[in-house]
């Protein structure tokens, strides 16, 4: 039915002053639809349902609306202008990736400051002169067509690369004649979580089949199959090598090892949290797959091989998980412990120079140790402090391999370590025009509601005064065994330097202890998250940090989904709201694109059980009348093709219209932008200065350098 929307877009604001009060802003008028759904006897109104059909008239006139009261409300701010220009100063230095060698040629990652994105570049050489190889800034005018995949056959005779379009999670894929650089004809597209594995001259994938017009963006994806595409052959011709057509939710991928000796196939499906795992010889084409671990109840997945014996990582009996060693022509497929489970996450796995380097985390921070391959510890890797390490790259044959490390207030430093000696040596330095020597960071630990002792990250200047008074951002996640560890932000710089507290805790739902922590925040366990978070923000409270009209918090995506639900529960706890890309409607969130998946961590509101806990903490469906809920600022993109961005239209209408104060409820529309990766730096530098604008007005904060 199509509906009648009077769309009001124009905002009544003062003249803006930290000190003033807020006056009443004049929200565009919504229409309500009369859709009631009926969940097991229990009638749910869902009158904004109309706000889910992305390619609607009514839907971008509203899109159009919102983003005119957000940007008048943003533009009113004195000091915005003084923040993107600060922004953008720090933002302006030169970011490198790890290099890697691939047949003849070094290659690595580089944007020089502000470069839209980062460029590929070759070497002949270790530190050799470096030409590029491929320009991601080439691919569009705006800088909003990403790299996101790149992988090079064994003899490095060709690369295939990915692209991601607008921040959409659809990839397409091109080849390049290394030795030529040229691209060739080939193109590749309807690809979505998978890469490129490289079996001789061609490289297996995962696809599906091309989405009706319009549900590009929002249809749901089913019937996943692998296929096997040859060089300088059409899409069309690409084989099609695995299909589970009884299955049509459940998701595929195979990939081969590193020599390209043996061929592994993984599934996963959306009942459960784990994946099925089988493997057969490369060479040997009708040959059946061999399973290692066939139920999908654990998280099992080949590291290498070295000759015949595969090296595979599980959780399986082993929640914190466990490295263990499987010979290929073993009939009895006899498995040989290699590295058995830990008090401490085993976090990942590396084979460089005939060693097993693994990477741990100790309370959320990186340790990694180096093991002989048949698991005898040979010595521990020193970092320069508490932080977090990538997983080790280099060959197996060769003993040098490089990791990065980073903090709160380390950027990101790449190192060169030599597996035999045990020295690590600065390869590549941040050059960042930043003192963060000025910084601290500590681990606490708290008590959550239920007496769980959480640990949380705290990072201010070292001179902090505990007098309750410092402006401060808690940030958190909290799901689908993610860990978040130490990282550097650029962007939060702008906050710390101003005098703000950045506080990070691990939240139950994460993977920084192991599956039985992350298990410990699914489900109907799922109000542990929450509840985690609450008693974060009010151990800060209670220590002196901060007070509630100095916090604001902070979360993307499922974390998005925790800032709804937590602002929801305790509005008065909390000054500042900023849920990004948020999944805010837990009754559909199934119904779209690959939100299917996150039913073994949330469960479906399908099930009379969950969706009776689903309701009590739902964003969208626990926004009362007349409450005075923090001043919100909701983002979200036109091409967030994972948490469409109907869940962040439907909660800003709902908060709207039931705000019973004057703080604002803005939501800011990104386009040509998806679910967050592969943004332009510009887009990213925007976007953090509308964001830190909107806190610092609503904490009361003036830049020092406005």
């Amino acid at each position: 039915m199509k509906k009648t929307i009077i769309f009001m877009a124009v905002i009544s604001l003062f003249a803006i002053s930290c000190k003033q009060k807020q006056s009443r802003i004049n929200y565009p008028a919504t229409t309500k639809g009369d859709v009631v759904d009926n969940y097991f006897g229990t009638e749910v109104s869902d009158p904004y349902r109309w706000l889910e059909d992305d390619n609607s008239a009514e839907t971008k006139a509203w899109v159009e609306a919102e983003n005119a009261v957000t940007f008048g409300y943003l533009e009113q701010i004195p000091f915005r202008e003084s923040i993107k220009k600060r922004l953008t100063e720090i933002w302006d230095y030169p970011k490198y990736g790890l290099p890697y060698k691939r047949g003849d040629f070094w290659y690595y990652s580089k944007n020089d400051g502000l470069q839209q994105q980062s460029v590929i570049y070759q070497m002949d050489k270790l530190d050799g002169d470096a030409r590029v190889f491929l320009d991601p800034n080439t691919f569009s005018e705006d800088g909003t067509v990403a790299l996101s995949g790149l992988t090079f056959s064994k003899n490095g005779k060709y690369a295939a690369y990915s692209i991601s379009s607008g921040g959409s999670d659809w990839r397409e894929v091109f080849i390049i004649d290394v030795a030529k650089g040229e691209k060739m004809p080939d193109h590749l597209q309807w690809i979505k979580f998978s890469g490129m594995s490289w079996l001789g001259d061609g490289f297996f994938y995962s696809r599906y089949d091309k989405p009706a017009e319009g549900d590009e963006l929002k249809g749901k994806n089913i019937n996943n199959k692998v296929y096997f595409h040859k060089v300088g052959t059409s899409q069309e011709a690409d084989e099609l090598v695995y299909q589970d057509a009884e299955n049509p939710l459940n998701m595929w991928n195979m990939y081969t090892t590193y020599d390209e000796s043996i061929v592994v196939l993984s599934g996963s499906t959306p009942s459960t949290r784990g994946n099925s795992l089988y493997y057969k010889k490369a060479n040997d084409k009708k040959a059946a797959f061999i399973p290692i671990e066939e139920s999908f109840d654990f998280q099992t997945y080949v590291v290498d091989n070295i000759g015949n014996t595969l090296f595979v990582m599980s959780n399986k009996e082993a929640p914190k998980n466990k490295l263990f060693a499987l010979n290929i022509e073993d009939k009895k497929q006899i498995r040989k412990e290699i590295l058995a489970e830990a008090d401490d996450v085993l976090d990942g796995v590396s084979i460089v120079g005939g060693k097993i380097i693994a990477n741990y985390m100790h309370n959320a921070a990186s340790q990694a140790f180096v093991f002989s391959i048949y698991g005898e510890l040979i010595h521990e890797v020193d970092f320069p402090g508490l932080g977090s390490v990538s997983e080790f790259t280099g060959d197996k044959e060769s003993s040098i391999a490089f990791y990065s490390f980073t903090s709160f207030t380390f950027p990101n430093i790449a190192y060169k370590y030599d597996v035999a000696t045990n020295k690590s040596e600065i390869y590549r330095n941040s050059e960042i025009d930043f003192d963060i020597n000025q910084y601290e960071t500590k681990q606490v630990f708290y008590s959550s509601k239920d007496g769980t002792q959480i640990p949380m990250f705290i990072t201010h200047k070292k001179d902090l005064e505990l007098n309750g008074e410092n402006p401060t951002l808690l940030y958190g996640y909290g799901g689908f065994n993610i860990s978040l560890m130490p990282s550097f932000s650029v962007a939060n710089l702008i906050f710390l330097e101003n005098g703000g507290v950045y506080a990070m805790p691990n939240l139950r739902g994460g993977g920084e202890f192991g599956e039985d922590w992350h298990q410990a925040g699914t489900q109907l366990k799922k109000q542990n998250v929450f509840d985690d978070f609450i008693a974060a923000a009010e151990y800060l409270i209670d220590n002196k940090y901060t007070n509630n009209d100095k916090l604001a918090i902070r979360g993307g995506s499922n974390g998005g989904l925790l800032v709804g639900a937590c602002m929801t529960q305790r509005p008065e706890l909390f000054k500042v709201a900023l849920p990004a890309v948020g999944v805010m409607d837990m009754l559909r969130y199934h119904k779209f694109t690959i939100g299917y998946y996150w039913a073994p961590d949330y469960g479906t509101s399908e099930d009379s059980t969950h969706f009776s806990n689903l309701i009590n903490y739902s964003p969208l469906h626990n926004i009362k009348e007349g409450v005075n809920y923090p001043a919100t600022f909701i983002t979200t993109a036109d091409h967030d093709d994972r948490v469409v961005p109907a869940h962040s239209f439907k909660f800003a209408a709902e908060l709207q219209a039931k705000q019973a104060d004057n703080a604002p409820v803005l939501i800011r529309i990104e386009t040509k932008a998806g679910h967050g990766a592969g943004k332009s730096t510009a887009q990213i530098i925007d976007e953090n200065t509308d964001m830190w604008a909107f806190v610092f007005y609503n904490l009361g904060m003036t830049p020092f350098y406005n």
